[in-house]
């Protein structure tokens, strides 16, 4: 195009971004593009002239088989054999680093998508995040930027009270208070923190209290830091609200608010101005009777993370938060940032399980809970993962645990693991009887079933950096269901093994770098949500 231009076929500027589709039938090409319908207007030129023009150029390029126009001027391209071959030989080179790009390289990104209390197990919606949250982060490192992940953990206020007077009422053989945690594993907790602390019970009631919630606290975050990891879920920076609030963060934001000049007193209480940037109502930061409102910690939160450097925060949270999007975009703007470019919140929708097509509900209070450990164990790390992560997380989401625990191809987490395992085999196959990753000669990859599997591993650099823009991690997932499908049927079509006494070719050792360059974009690919590879299954 800029050939074309230089050359004066018509005057226009080069866009910023040319979309590159693929044609839904493939007859029509590789690549097809708009562009020159993009350039008509400001040329001044009809689009099919335009097409010409730029057509002409590229068939000059030695990498492109055949440009065709269509339609009112839109290009359809081909592209050479050997040029689209020499795929397979960069991801087997490139290797794990593979689809990595430097699209969000400079930027530094906080991804917080965890904040729970430290009062009992974590459940179902905290699962969801747990590997949605993950995975974002994953392929946002993928795509060149620096990831903070962050756990919030919210130790502080009347929850943290209720959870020690419920460990106090079971360790005593009391009843649990209304308000309080009545799930099973209360009295199994209060029974340990007193086999470890005996003196416990010689303290006076408010003692009692204070005591058991902070061995409560104690035991409880380290079960969920323990769960978490497990999972395969670890978080840079467990951040403690109590900390937020005694390490003068809290200050420090009333101070910066104020030098903005939102803040102002009403009826004693002290106020932001957040209606000035969208936000349905003013807030309150600080009573009448001095104490501060919950409101004054997401304001000095969010001041903190951008103190630490953070150019982005992105903020993962449940589906009974929608009201928090307005005011946590206020806050930043009532500190002088930009609300559409440091501040994110992406809000996840609520999960359930059905078991013999009966829903598993949960309750927290109830005791009713079906916890990211019964998940876990009910279906495994890889299903879970999985298929949590590939749906959007603002979708509500239901889960059949009979489903995606099959072992069969229409369960899509065994569908893509199966592929990765079968391209193992292959490997292990073509070692035996000696085809090795020596000879590569990428024109002789021409069967159709080559050019679509060449075609849909040069894409996954493009999926990588998408997830990560439209912060959708789920498309790295329904690429891998496309890209195992694809793989069978190259498999069935095309043999990599000689049969019998055949002579192993130069297509052999070739098609064997196209087999391992698969295994590798799998395994990559399985990597950024989390989910292992087995060489075998």
């Amino acid at each position: 195009m800029s050939r074309a231009i230089d050359a004066g076929a018509f005057t226009a500027e080069v866009p910023d971004e040319i979309v590159l589709d693929r044609p839904k039938n493939p007859e029509h090409g590789d690549y097809a593009t708009n562009v020159a319908l993009r350039l008509a207007k400001p040329s001044g030129k009809p689009p099919r002239l335009v097409a010409e023009a730029i057509a002409a150029e590229l068939r000059q390029d030695p990498g492109i088989a055949s440009v065709d126009i269509a339609g009112p001027g839109f290009l359809n391209i081909r592209v050479d054999a050997s040029s689209l071959g020499g795929v397979a030989r960069t991801v087997v080179q490139e290797g794990s680093s593979y689809g990595r790009t430097d699209t969000l390289a400079g930027s530094k990104i906080n991804v917080e998508f965890i904040s729970a209390n430290p009062t009992g197990p974590l459940h179902l919606g905290h699962t969801r995040w747990a590997a949605v949250g993950d995975a974002l982060a994953r392929v946002l490192s993928a795509a060149g930027a620096d990831v903070s992940r962050e756990f919030y953990i919210n130790d502080r206020g009347v929850q943290m009270d209720a959870f020690g007077a419920s460990l106090r009422a079971a360790a005593l053989g009391a009843a649990i208070p209304d308000n309080g945690y009545h799930g099973d594993y209360i009295p199994a907790l209060a029974a340990q923190i007193v086999a470890e602390h005996p003196e416990i019970l010689e303290l006076d009631a408010e003692k009692q209290v204070d005591a058991f919630r902070e061995e409560g606290y104690r035991l409880q975050l380290a079960e969920q830091r323990r769960t978490l990891e497990d999972f395969g879920t670890e978080f840079d920076t467990w951040y403690s609200e109590r900390y937020l609030h005694t390490s003068g963060a809290v200050e420090r934001a009333l101070d910066q608010l104020k030098a903005q000049g939102h803040l102002y007193a009403d009826a004693d209480a002290l106020w932001l101005r957040t209606t000035d940037f969208g936000d349905d109502k003013d807030r309150v930061l600080l009573k009448s009777d001095g104490d501060l409102t919950y409101f004054a910690s997401d304001a000095a939160y969010y001041l903190d993370k951008r103190n630490r450097g953070f150019d982005l925060c992105v903020y993962l949270l449940g589906a009974d938060h929608h009201g928090y999007v307005n005011r946590l975009k206020a806050i930043a703007a009532c500190a002088g940032d930009d609300p559409e470019a440091n501040i994110e919140v992406l809000i996840g929708q609520l999960v359930k399980i059905l078991r013999a097509g009966q829903e598993v509900r949960l309750s927290k209070r109830a005791g009713e809970i079906v916890t990211l450990t019964d998940f876990v164990e009910a279906a495994g790390v890889d299903a879970v993962r999985y298929s949590l992560s590939r749906y959007p997380s603002d979708s509500p989401l239901t889960l059949d645990l009979d489903l995606i625990t099959r072992q069969s191809s229409d369960n899509p987490v065994f569908y893509v693991q199966y592929a990765h395992a079968r391209t193992c085999s292959v490997i292990r196959n073509a070692g035996e009887v000696g085809i090795v990753l020596d000879t590569f000669v990428p024109e002789l990859l021409t069967h159709e079933t080559e050019t679509a599997l060449l075609t849909a591993l040069g894409d996954f650099p493009r999926i990588v950096a998408q997830a990560a823009e439209l912060r959708e991690p789920h498309r790295v997932a329904r690429y891998l269901e496309e890209l195992a499908g694809t793989l069978h049927r190259w498999y069935e079509a095309c043999r990599i093994i000689p049969r019998g006494d055949e002579e192993i070719t130069d297509l052999n050792r070739t098609r064997l770098w196209l087999n391992v360059a698969t295994r590798t974009v799998l395994s990559n690919g399985l990597h950024l949500l989390g989910v292992s590879a087995p060489e075998r299954m």
